[in-house]
Order: structure tokens, then C-alpha cells, then sequence
């Protein structure tokens, strides 16, 4: 049985909401100016200080505005408020330390400082100038939907099984008995005589999590089909246990199409108004070897629409891996990767998309 060689595309993976447990150290990039406390006084009114570490205050404003920056809802305001309040106290106490070791003045501190600021002031004039964003309208969910059916009506879902080892170990002859294996329990056969080392897994992967060329190479092949992936210093033999279909409706499709339509609008403003300055600006390269392609697309242009959403919580290379040939050509550009026709199944399946 002939394996289908796949190489994995390294992906960065969506932030996470940030927890509150390591609100200590995220709060310590909110900081606006490269000043040490003696340059920055506080201004605070009666009854506006929370707590007072080594006379240094926490007032209400300050807990508030980290209330808002982690989306806390009014309900959970006053639980989170004080789980807060003890964040905001350890940011103090680190920062006091700090400054006595003067480490506000070291450079690549500084340096930090000043690019978060830059960041910051550059979110505010963007979002100052985008205003707030226009939900799309139901005519322009239903258009999506109805255009993107292999992530809704036709999504299929693939059931697989894996044999994990390291990827030294795919050795030409490791590659030769899985072209000639049955099933993947003959290739385990053959690493257990040879001691090599192997983990097993199963996992789920759907039209909504792959590029659109790898589905179509996925439901190309018979059940049972062996297929490998390289991803980093480990490797994957995998083969398709099940197809099924797995459709999703336009009644739980709706929200997360609306989300990812209203941020892609939001970028391509972005990109416009990126072009618009470049446009009236005096830009000059003064070392040539920085100078971009003039063939090269323009700075801020908006990336095209992933094919798919995020992946899973656990990356399965072959979420994102790119089939090749024999020869090792590439047959399929990669793309994002994200999606169980459950409610957290399709955000991942749109979430890559935003």
C-alpha cells in the first residue's frame, strides 16, 4: 500500500483569553512611558485608592480599566475585581523591585517600553479611525454560508489513526515498509521487531480544519489509506479509519460567520487606510538591502482568507500538512488550519478565518 508523504507547515496558534493567574506579568506591558515612578506622580481623589503597597496606591480606575482590557462581564465583576486587585498588587511589588535595581533603565527594557507604546498609540488611532464596527447583515451570512459549503451543509469529518515516532527514525527503509504495509498495524509489527520507539493516537479532523487541496486528497483515498507527516523532530503515520458526513446549520453557523465578516471588513479598512498613508508619506530607504520588491504586494495589505479555521486544542500535523508527490512536489499551498458537529467544533472551524 502506497504511503502519501506529507509535510507539515508550522502554524502560530491564537492567543488565548488571558487568565487572571498570570495577569501579574501582562499587566506590566500596559505601561505607556519609559519613566520611573519619581517622573510619573499619581493623582488619585479620596476614596478612589483600593490598596496602598509600600505607599504607592491601586485606584478604582486602574482596576477598572483591567477589568475592561480582560472583558470581565458586570456579573463576575466584583469575584474577578478582587482576583484582579491581587494581580494589580504583584505588578507593584515587581515593579518596585525592578526600579530598585534600576532595571527601567536597562536598554532592551527601554526598548520594549517605547515599542509597546508605539503599539498602543497606534491601535488607538486605527480604532479612532475605523469607529465601531458594522455587523454584517443576514443577506451577507446566508451569501457566505450558501458559497462555503464544504466548512457547513458538506462538511466531512475524518476519523484517523496514528503511529507517532521520532522523525529521525522515518528512515527510507520505515518509509518503504509502510508503502508495502496493509494496514498500520503491519507497520507497528515492523518498528516493534526493529525497537523502534512509537506512541499511538486518534484523532478527528474535518473539511473545516484543512486546506481545501488536502480534503480533497483526504476524501480521494481509500479507508484504511496510509499517508505520513514530518512535523518538527517528530513524525506521524497515519491512515483513515472513517469519512462521515458532518454538516452544520445556518442557524449555528450564523454568529461565528458574522464575527468573521465583520473582521475581515475591519481589515480591509485597516489596509486601506495603511495605503493611504503610504500614499501621502515620504518614505526613503536609506540601506538599499531593505528595500521591498517592487513586484512584492504593498505593506498592510490584508492576508487572504484561511481556507479553514484553527485547529484543535492538540495540533495534529495533518491539520495542516501539505500532501506531496512521490518526488516530494508540492501539490497543495498550505493554509490556516481550525471545528464534532457541536457549537465548539464550527468556532474553531470560522475562527481561523477572522
Amino acid at each position: 500500500m502506497k504511503t502519501f508523504h506529507l509535510a507539515a507547515n508550522q502554524i502560530s496558534f491564537p492567543t488565548p483569553r488571558r487568565m487572571l493567574s498570570a495577569a501579574a506579568l501582562v499587566l506590566c506591558a500596559a505601561t505607556l512611558a519609559g519613566c520611573s515612578k519619581d517622573e510619573a506622580p499619581k493623582e488619585s481623589k479620596p476614596g478612589q485608592a483600593l490598596a496602598s503597597v509600600n505607599g504607592e496606591e491601586i485606584t478604582v480606575l486602574q482596576l477598572n480599566e483591567e477589568l475592561q482590557r480582560l472583558g470581565v462581564g458586570a456579573q463576575q465583576q466584583q469575584v474577578a475585581g478582587k482576583q484582579v486587585l491581587q494581580a494589580l498588587i504583584d505588578r507593584e511589588l515587581l515593579e518596585s523591585e525592578a526600579a530598585k535595581e534600576k532595571l527601567d533603565r536597562d536598554p532592551k527594557v527601554m526598548q520594549a517600553i517605547e515599542r509597546a507604546r508605539s503599539l498602543i498609540i497606534a491601535q488607538a488611532y486605527m480604532q479612532k479611525r475605523l469607529g465601531e464596527p458594522v455587523r454584517p447583515s443576514q443577506a451577507e451570512v446566508e451569501d457566505y454560508f450558501n458559497k462555503n459549503p464544504q466548512f457547513f451543509s458538506n462538511r466531512k469529518q475524518f476519523a484517523m489513526n496514528e503511529l507517532i515516532l521520532s522523525a529521525s527514525d522515518l528512515t527510507p527503509e520505515v518509509r518503504a515498509a509502510a508503502d508495502n504495509a496493509k494496514s498500520l498495524e503491519e507497520v507497528a509489527v515492523f518498528l516493534d521487531a526493529r525497537n523502534i520507539k512509537y506512541g499511538r493516537a486518534q484523532v478527528t479532523r474535518s473539511t473545516a480544519d484543512l486546506n481545501p487541496q488536502l480534503s480533497a486528497k483526504l476524501l480521494s483515498m481509500q479507508k484504511g489509506q496510509l499517508f505520513a507527516v514530518k512535523e518538527g523532530d517528530r513524525a506521524m503515520l497515519i491512515s483513515i479509519a472513517e469519512v462521515r458526513d458532518a454538516p452544520v446549520t445556518l442557524a449555528i453557523a450564523a454568529p461565528q460567520i458574522s464575527q468573521y465578516l465583520m473582521n475581515k471588513k475591519n481589515k480591509e479598512l485597516a489596509a486601506a487606510e495603511i495605503q493611504r498613508l503610504r500614499g501621502t508619506a515620504k518614505i526613503a530607504y536609506l540601506n538599499k538591502d531593505y528595500q521591498p520588491d517592487p513586484n512584492a504586494p504593498a505593506g498592510g495589505a490584508p492576508a487572504a482568507a484561511p481556507a479553514a479555521g484553527t485547529p484543535a486544542i492538540t495540533a495534529d500535523p495533518s491539520a495542516t500538512a501539505v500532501a506531496t508527490g512521490p518526488a516530494g512536489q508540492s501539490v497543495a499551498p498550505p493554509a490556516e488550519t481550525g471545528a464534532a458537529t457541536d457549537k465548539s467544533a464550527l468556532e474553531r472551524g470560522v475562527a481561523g478565518l477572522k
